[in-house]
Formats: structure tokens, C-alpha cells, sequence
């Protein structure tokens, strides 16, 4: 399965068997308010901490991720998060689930499986973490051996056992470290790997749709959709790997610095951004 996967376009893949979350991961943060206004995440909160909810038979959790780091001249200083700089990884991810599924029914025809990239109930880093493929770091991110956290993520349950399950999480990787914690602009992040959405400006570019509070503005200045200071500081992202194929490779549109986009036209914005996830954001 793991071969199949990479054939599909994945970089990794881990397995783990569908055991409940503990309940206090999710429900915790979401009681000390740092979901902010994005109330969908309770509405399914138990879909979210029980696999089976979504695949009554599911015998394991598939997790599949990407590296999407690039580097480009001239993009290093974008606003955008460096994950959106190029196509959508939604649609690259989509594409490369459903062949990843083409290629399971040939194999197994009569498998039924359920899967997401990011919009379904899935809690896909603590997926990934049990599943193997790295752990979960101070600053709320899954770091991997290879790729460092310049990765994103996609989960499949499947109604088939395999012989390769996961010990679990591994152990922690930032000892004493506190660089992100430190660095974060507006404070967003506990130190326990926990991110106040509140306060973090990836959450107040793209998910806020009210005002921005007044305390956060000044750092939002060179930001126009995401932040990567907390990866950009982080000692394992130190030797990051350029992603394989052109998909993430950035667009003309994160050439443009932040006032060059605030400057911007309608039109000319509606010609740069489609394909990326900033379409996503209006």
C-alpha cells in the first residue's frame, strides 16, 4: 500500500490503527476559546475524535503527506505563507487521493474507504504523528525527518489491516527549544504545541472574517494570507528538500509584496490568484 501510494504522488505514508483520540486534545482547546469563531470544529467535534464514526469498518488510518517546499527567486520575501504560493494544494492533494484510491480498487475491488484533504473531520496531524510520519512540535506543526514541517496532509481510512502499523508518536524532537515561541509575532503559541488561533496571523488573514483586533495589526503588516515564522525560525526545518514536479512551485502572484497586493486592482488581482489558495479567500 505504502508503494501505491508513492506512485500516486505521495512523498509519505504511515499507518495506524483507528483508536480513538482523547477526547481533552480537541475539546480542551476548543474550551479555552482558541478556535476563535470557527465553530465548525465542534459541530463535529466527535467525527473529528472517532474514526469509525466516518467508516464504521475502518481498520486503518491511511496518512499521506507532501512536501511542498520550493525556493524561487524573489519569493522569500512574499506575504504569502510559502504553502500557498503555488497551486492549490487542495487540488494537488485531491488529485493525488483519488489516485491513490484508483489504484487501491484495483488491487483490493470491493475496498471502501473514506478520505478528506483538510475540509473533512479529521485531526490529520495527530494522524500523522501516529501514523508515524513525524511529531507534533512546539509550535503546533508536524516535523518529519525528512521534509521538516514543509508538509501537508491528507488522511484515508480503509477497511483493510496491513502489516506495517505505526509504534505511535515519536518522541519529541525540541527539547528545550523555544525559537518559535519566542519569535511568534503576536504570541499565538502556548509553548505545549498548542496555537491560539486568537491571536495567530495565519488564522487572521484567512479564516477571520471580522475586523482585526487592534493589538494584532502592526504585526499583520507583512503579512497578506499565512505566516511561517514559526517554521522559518525552527532548527528542523534547517535543511528543507525542494518538492519534486511543478505544482508548488510559487506563482506570479507571490512575487508581489504586500503593498504591491493592497495596491492592486480587482482585475488584476482576479488575474493573478486563480489556481491558488488565495481563490480560496476571496
Amino acid at each position: 500500500m505504502r508503494a501505491l501510494a508513492h506512485e500516486a504522488g505521495f512523498d509519505l505514508c504511515g499507518f495506524a490503527r483507528p483508536e480513538p483520540i482523547p477526547p481533552a486534545v480537541l475539546l480542551d482547546w476548543l474550551a479555552a476559546g482558541m478556535g476563535a469563531d470557527m465553530d465548525w470544529l465542534a459541530e463535529r467535534a466527535m467525527d473529528r475524535l472517532e474514526p469509525r464514526r466516518l467508516l464504521p469498518d475502518a481498520r486503518t488510518v491511511v496518512a499521506l503527506g507532501c512536501n511542498y517546499w520550493t525556493e524561487a527567486e524573489g519569493a522569500e520575501a512574499s506575504p504569502i505563507a510559502r504553502y500557498a504560493r503555488g497551486r492549490d494544494y487542495h487540488a494537488t492533494m485531491r488529485d493525488r487521493l483519488r489516485a491513490f484510491r484508483r489504484l487501491l480498487r484495483a488491487e483490493w475491488p470491493e475496498l471502501r474507504t473514506y478520505g478528506s484533504v483538510d475540509h473533512g473531520p479529521f485531526m490529520e496531524k495527530v494522524w500523522a504523528a501516529r501514523a508515524g510520519l513525524g511529531v507534533i512540535a512546539r509550535n503546533g506543526c508536524l516535523v518529519t525527518p525528512r521534509f521538516g514541517s514543509w508538509v501537508v496532509l491528507a488522511v484515508l481510512l480503509v477497511e483493510l489491516e496491513v502489516d506495517a502499523y505505526a509504534d505511535g508518536p515519536g518522541a519529541d524532537r525540541c527539547g528545550s527549544c523555544r525559537l518559535c515561541v519566542d519569535a511568534c509575532p503576536t504570541g499565538a503559541l502556548d509553548g505545549a504545541g498548542r496555537v491560539d488561533s486568537r491571536a495567530c496571523l495565519s488564522y487572521q488573514t484567512i479564516e477571520n472574517e471580522g475586523p482585526v483586533p487592534a493589538e494584532h495589526r502592526e504585526a499583520m503588516a507583512p503579512h497578506v494570507f499565512g505566516c511561517d515564522v514559526c517554521q522559518d525560525v525552527c532548527p528542523l526545518n534547517a535543511a528543507p528538500l525542494p518538492a519534486v514536479g511543478s505544482r508548488f512551485l510559487p506563482r506570479p502572484v507571490a512575487g508581489v509584496d504586500a503593498r504591491g497586493l493592497a495596491a492592486m486592482t480587482p482585475e488584476r488581482y482576479a488575474e493573478l490568484v486563480p489556481g491558488t489558495a488565495l481563490a480560496r479567500a476571496g
